[in-house]
């Protein structure tokens, strides 16, 4: 299971450390995408086909299904880690999250996001998430039953 949180940066080719401990779980290959809320979203290649068979049983007739389907296939690519435990992150997806010098990497279960630095921490306030709103929309999902 991916998690944890990681903060490092990136070099001025678009390269970035990948953690030992998220690389034991994802693999020395694994695939990059353009995720939601503004960050990325980096999945191993199991992972990678799970999702992409949940993409294929969505019906091509709606359109909402269509943009889905393409706004996660049109960024994904393959990334690798070389010898020194970096990969290349390639422009138009340091672009699409406004990816700079700082980033953070974090697990979340089935895969990483790889945010700004700037923007995580916003999304990571206090202001912004609330643990007892989250808590509570999630209960009203029917996830929580404590």
């Amino acid at each position: 299971m991916l998690i944890g949180e990681y903060e490092h940066s990136l070099d001025a080719k678009g390269r970035m450390i990948l953690p030992s401990k998220i690389r034991e779980d994802i693999g020395e290959k694994f695939i990059i995408t353009k995720g939601l809320d503004g960050c990325l979203f980096g999945f191993s290649k199991q992972e990678w086909n799970n999702f992409e068979e949940k993409l294929k049983t969505l019906p091509l007739t709606n359109k909402n299904a269509r943009d889905f389907v393409r706004f996660f296939l049109s960024g994904a690519v393959e990334a690798e880690v070389d010898k020194q435990g970096r990969f290349l992150i390639p422009g138009n997806l340091r672009k699409y999250a406004t990816l700079e010098k700082e980033i953070v990497i974090t697990g979340v279960g089935t895969r990483i996001e790889i945010w700004n630095k700037v923007q995580w921490e916003s999304y990571n306030s206090e202001e912004n998430l609330s643990a007892d709103t989250i808590a509570e929309n999630m209960a009203n999902l029917g996830m929580l039953n404590i």
